[in-house]
């Protein structure tokens, strides 16, 4: 979704590692507090600009059954502006990336949800060519297998940030599409939630991205990603996978061993050679003792530099960045549905962090800090805001400097 989900870059990865069991995330089971600033607000300004819009809108060819219908109950939501607004540009590494997306327990659900949905997945794998463990891959990535869809209502967020004016032309025309999908019949006004950035359903597509690859998988004249059911939108995911380019019977890439002394000069999307010339080169898979498989050219991607995991990327790997844009999302699909399918973890050793821990350790760090009453928000080995207040919490108690740095020293103070 170059053109339209790179600009929900932002919004999109942090609905990614909400769906996630992320270590600062809030415990699975614990209730959400309400957000206010997700109630409709007064706000003048935006009323004056709705009856503007539902002017523009009646000339793009919305009834005004379907205004009246969409905007009933809706309103100016203070929280969306904020959200965007507070957006911080951030990176995780890959290691911390996949200890989120591709945690032990992110696997363990995946393969459930896909053993649950095998039929449903298979029809889908014949029709599009598109394998079950990437589509189970991209519903466990976008919304935790379903279980975090949005519950925000659409037509409130995105004609609030088109409103707010930042980016109004591309929400404004959000909001037209999702008008235009309650015109079509796809879904009823109050079932029209996503993020609050207008992401919606399993698959989390916005407004215009549905409307032109959202499928009627079993022909019932709607399209119904939001439902229980996942059938439309995992059909639309497929959907758009292949339109994207997906090609049947070719994997995504592989992770691969890395000969000492090779160039990271010839790492990059945009270094592709012919898989002879990297087998000539020495890289090899780093499971097994078979050659590289050859599926057409390939690049080699170092995302955290020569002695870390490292990966060949086929063309596949370019249809998954069309949902988004991300390396390290693209890699974190890819890794998942491998995972789901029955392999194995990652060969490659990820180096220590800049702080001279590796991920076990951190993780020893937040189990011991929680085992004394500390709350580190998990124990994935992620550091966030939660543990690095729970080790300024731990260094104060125990008369220690108060930095909130994770470090050697500070595992073993805790013993």
């Amino acid at each position: 979704m170059r053109l339209t989900r790179r600009q929900f870059a932002l919004a999109g990865l942090s609905t990614a590692l909400a769906g996630c069991a992320a270590g600062d995330a809030r415990p699975p089971g614990s209730a959400a507090r309400p957000d206010p600033g997700l109630t409709p607000a007064a706000n003048a300004g935006y009323d004056a600009w709705v009856a503007g819009f539902r002017r523009r809108a009646l000339a793009q060819g919305i009834d005004a059954a379907t205004l009246n219908a969409g905007f009933r109950g809706a309103g100016f939501l203070p929280g969306v502006v904020a959200r965007d607004r507070n957006q911080t540009e951030f990176r995780r590494t890959l290691e911390d990336y996949l200890a989120i997306v591709a945690s032990d327990a992110k696997i363990a659900a995946g393969r459930a949800a896909a053993q649950r949905q095998a039929g449903l997945l298979a029809e889908i794998a014949e029709r599009y060519r598109v394998p079950a463990p990437v589509l189970a891959a991209v519903w466990g990535m976008e919304s935790n297998y379903g279980a975090r869809r949005g519950s925000i209502p659409v037509v409130s967020a995105v004609s609030t940030l088109a409103y707010d004016g930042r980016r109004g032309v591309f929400f404004e025309r959000q909001l037209i599409a999702a008008l235009r999908i309650l015109q079509r019949g796809d879904v009823p006004a109050r079932r029209l939630t996503g993020s609050w950035a207008g992401a919606m359903g399993h698959t989390q597509f916005i407004p215009t991205t549905f409307e032109a690859y959202a499928v009627d998988f079993r022909g019932d004249g709607r399209r119904d990603i939001w439902s229980d059911d996942p059938t439309d939108a995992l059909a639309s995911a497929a959907a758009y996978l292949a339109r994207s380019g997906w090609r049947g019977g070719a994997p995504w890439g592989l992770e691969v061993r890395v000969p000492e002394g090779l160039s990271p000069a010839l790492a990059g999307r945009g270094n592709r050679r012919a898989v002879a010339d990297w087998r000539a080169r020495g890289l090899r898979p780093a499971r097994g003792t078979a050659d590289l498989p050859d599926h057409g050219p390939a690049a080699l991607l170092l995302p955290m530099g020569p002695r870390a995991p490292a990966f060949l990327v086929f063309r596949n790997f370019d249809a998954i960045l069309r949902y988004n844009a991300s390396e390290n999302y693209g890699i974190g699909i890819g890794y998942l549905s491998d995972r789901i399918a029955g392999g194995g973890p990652l060969v490659g050793q990820f180096p220590p962090d800049s702080n001279g821990l590796r991920l076990d350790d951190r993780r020893r760090l937040q189990t011991r800090l929680t085992a004394r009453g500390y709350d580190t928000g998990g124990t994935d080995g992620v550091i966030g805001p939660k543990t690095e207040a729970a080790i300024r919490a731990f260094q104060r108690d125990a008369g220690l400097p108060v930095t909130g740095t994770p470090t050697p020293a500070f595992l073993r103070a805790l013993g």
